[in-house]
């Protein structure tokens, strides 16, 4: 679909959710998570199972976009990084001490930032990632992308995301990814 054929779905409004209000729609979150990752249809319910969990962790922040009529178009969430989570571990190793040491200290790990295929490109996925990270009170936030060239990957660079480690293989996926990190506030 051309840009000008594209619905313009920049007004989707941008919800703060709580991890109830979160939960309650995970299955329409994890629709989008499969769709956008390119994942077989099944990750989603296991997804579905973590995200759960996730949402009753430390430092739990949700943003979800929205159309008028409610349908959800996009959402990112994350949490406080901790040492004992998956995530945070298998990050931890893959840098060096000092700058583990550096950066997971106070951190914010954004664990999904997803937006539908066909809403990409039009200023949602920024939207939901700067009202995230306004609105957590962390000196940086951390997260994992495929290591190629996205959308998502420029929308992070865009924003000030730095390499902390890349071509890195996370378990359960044969694909490399890069980590990233951002000091907050983001610039801009």
């Amino acid at each position: 679909m051309r840009s000008a054929e594209r619905p313009q779905m920049a007004g989707a409004r941008i919800e703060t959710w709580t991890g109830r209000q979160f939960s309650a729609r995970v299955e329409d979150a994890m629709g989008i998570y499969v769709r956008a990752m390119k994942y077989p249809a099944h990750t989603g319910a296991q997804r579905a199972v973590s995200a759960r969990k996730h949402a009753s962790l430390d430092g739990f922040a949700c943003r979800a976009a929205l159309t008028d009529e409610g349908t959800l178009v996009g959402f990112g969430y994350g949490y406080t990084t901790r040492p004992g989570q998956w995530w945070h571990d298998l990050v931890r190793r893959a840098l060096l001490r000092e700058e583990a040491a550096d950066w997971l200290a106070d951190a914010f790990e954004l664990s999904e930032l997803h937006v539908r295929p066909d809403q990409q490109g039009i200023g949602i996925g920024r939207r939901l990632l700067t009202s995230l990270a306004s609105g957590v009170p962390h000196s940086a936030m951390l997260l994992s992308t495929p290591d190629t060239d996205t959308r998502a990957f420029r929308l992070y660079r865009d924003t000030g995301f730095v390499d902390l480690a890349r071509n890195y293989l996370f378990p359960g996926d044969a694909r490399p990814f890069a980590v990233l990190g951002a000091r907050l506030p983001l610039p801009g």
